[in-house]
């Protein structure tokens, strides 16, 4: 951890079991900081090439239509982290494109690969790949 005091730059280590705020009313468990919260997210249009926001997201690759390389800033100590994604566009999915669909693939440490589409008119069992323009992808896990 660095701090400035007074234009000194100060190095230690902080070590707490729990963080709490200053009236002392609600406080986090570390444990839940480390092992909990998302490590990696991201928001974008693949349609356009526009990435909305992110954490810890070095780049994104468009691999064509309806899939996408995530590149990580810092790197997962395993390819075995848990990832959530949403392809929604924000409304009912179009009877002529049946429901949204996504997958997420390829895992490694410092990346995952997305692809995202929709399954076909009505109760179709094909997958087409499509840009919808709401992608969104959380990852968990620890990080290197």
């Amino acid at each position: 951890m660095r701090y400035r005091n007074s234009g000194v730059v100060m190095v230690g280590i902080v070590k707490v079991d729990t963080l709490q705020n200053n009236a002392g009313t609600s406080s986090v468990d570390m444990d839940y900081v480390v092992n909990g919260t998302a490590k990696m997210w991201t928001r974008f249009d693949p349609s356009t090439n526009t990435e909305y926001d992110s954490l810890n997201q070095s780049s994104r690759t468009d691999d064509g239509t309806g899939l996408c390389t995530v590149n990580f800033t810092n790197s997962f100590n395993n390819a075995y982290h848990a990832g959530t994604m949403d392809n929604s566009n924000g409304s009912t999915p179009n009877s002529n494109f049946g429901a949204n669909i996504c997958s997420i693939f390829g895992q490694t440490t410092a990346l995952t690969k997305m692809a995202y589409g929709y399954s076909g008119a009505g109760a179709g069992t094909s997958w087409s790949l499509y840009d919808y323009p709401n992608q969104k992808l959380v990852v968990h896990g620890d990080l290197a």
